[in-house]
């Protein structure tokens, strides 16, 4: 049926049909997937429209999802890391849901104090199993939402449930149904969409779930699970791994509202963060993630990179972005948990430089190598690391950076400034490997340039 959208102003094809496929063999995709290679990335040129929703937020799973992956949080660590969550989304919710376990006494404490703190964001959303009984969970918990884990791939269907299509996609609507029936909103996962046959099962199941919506008049999400994270980017890619063929697929041929998709995305092949933008620019309002990407095998989406993403894609500078030093603090120091040096934004030497060459261009003007006003933003000063590399500037940066010298008469060519040099040189020169500690190129300085330490 063809009909004339006000939008776009030209007629457009509103009735896509796409039955539900039976096939006797599971679909693995084998071509793309042959698990004995890599997987291949194949393209058809098919290219979807650029169709950003009105408005796009981030979503929260550190708890559930990411919590899987680590020793688990005490509930005073996870009250306090959804309070850092709420002063990093802020009132109006760039960070608008926040998902919990609810099986255990200690899951259910948790969610209790987190729900005693009033905050309108991020809402608190359970995650269930696709089991009638845990709906009585939810409900006891108060909670108005909950995540169902409804897998969409033949790997997961044939290979895991040992279920046809049909049988598979029968429970999940048998199972929706109870939500709806409970007054409480179904957040469908469909997990494994990189891998499962997009019109023989996800768009008929998808269409099923919105008539659900339609007659219910109630809301049922959609979560994309990028569980393997096999998504592309790619413009003209093809379908199952495509994000922006996923994203439009499900908001034209099943009819699901941007602000009603969300995209979950794993890091396997290093896309977790430009496959959730990509799932943005495509139509998808919530882009799922978790406090510095923990999670399964190489973790989500960091939640601390959509913020910055975000920012950049709708200019919007009205984030509190000092609050991303304070949690990877808080994951340093309270929980233990080791973070890559060279993490973006929150590893310790994200914005350190070692090159000399680097080093030289940060005296003139540290705009030059720093990715943006770290100080200000991230409450990280531009630091200097010192190796064999670092030469004269290297070392002149270190000592501006740490004993800020009273005037800006100290450079390069500096007799101590050059002794120092010499004695890095040795070091190197006697097989040394490793940078050069605060501690060292302290005493180094108090040898050398004794005149910045006197009274």
């Amino acid at each position: 049926m063809l009909q004339f959208d006000e939008r776009r102003r030209c007629l457009v094809q509103e009735d896509y049909t796409f039955e539900l496929q039976e096939p006797i063999e599971p679909n693995l995709f084998r071509e793309i997937f042959s698990y004995g290679q890599v997987p291949k990335t194949p393209f058809n040129y098919r290219l979807n429209p650029m169709e950003p929703p009105e408005k796009i937020w981030i979503t929260d799973t550190t708890f559930r999802d990411g919590q899987q992956s680590r020793p688990p949080f005490t509930v005073r660590q996870i009250v306090d890391l959804y309070d850092m969550l709420h002063r990093l989304g802020g009132e109006r919710g760039l960070i608008r849901q926040c998902e919990f376990f609810l099986y255990t006494d200690k899951d259910k404490e948790a969610v209790t104090k987190c729900l005693e703190r009033g905050y309108k964001y991020p809402e608190i959303t359970g995650w269930i199993r696709a089991h009638k009984q845990d709906f009585k969970l939810v409900k006891e918990m108060g909670l108005k939402e909950t995540g169902i884990l409804t897998s969409a791939s033949d790997y997961h269907i044939f290979l895991k449930l040992n279920k046809t299509r049909r049988q598979a996609m029968d429970g999940y609507l048998d199972i929706v149904r109870s939500a709806l029936e409970e007054g409480i909103i179904p957040r469908c996962h469909f997990e494994d969409i990189t891998r499962a046959d997009f019109y023989g099962f996800v768009a008929p199941f998808a269409k099923e779930l919105m008539k659900l919506s339609k007659e219910s008049n109630i809301p049922i999400k959609i979560r994309a699970c990028d569980t393997m994270g096999y998504g592309v980017g790619f413009p003209g890619a093809m379908l199952p791994r495509s994000v922006a063929g996923i994203i439009y697929g499900l908001t034209h041929f099943a009819g699901v509202p941007s602000a009603n998709l969300e995209w979950h995305g794993h890091n396997d092949f290093y896309r977790a963060v430009s496959n959730a933008s990509t799932a943005w620019l495509y139509g998808c309002s919530g882009a799922n993630g978790t406090l510095l990407g923990i999670g399964e095998r190489t973790g989500n989406t960091p939640i601390e990179a959509m913020v910055i993403e975000y920012m950049m894609l709708r200019g919007d500078d009205n984030v509190d972005t000092t609050i991303i030093t304070d949690i990877a603090d808080y994951f340093h120091k309270e929980l233990g948990h080791v973070i890559p040096p060279n993490q973006p934004l929150i590893g310790e030497n994200f914005n350190v430089t070692l090159a000399g060459i680097h080093l030289d261009g940060m005296l003139k003007n540290e705009e030059i190598y720093n990715i943006f006003d770290t100080r200000k933003l991230l409450k990280r000063p531009p630091g200097v690391a010192v190796n064999d590399k670092s030469g004269a500037a290297g070392i002149l940066h270190w000592v501006k950076t740490h004993l800020n010298p009273p005037n800006n008469k100290l450079t390069k060519t500096h007799p101590g400034i050059l002794r120092i040099q010499e004695w890095v040189t040795e070091q190197y020169a006697q097989g040394r490997i490793t940078t050069m500690s605060n501690e060292e190129m302290l005493d180094q300085a108090k040898k050398y340039l004794p005149e910045l330490f006197q009274e």
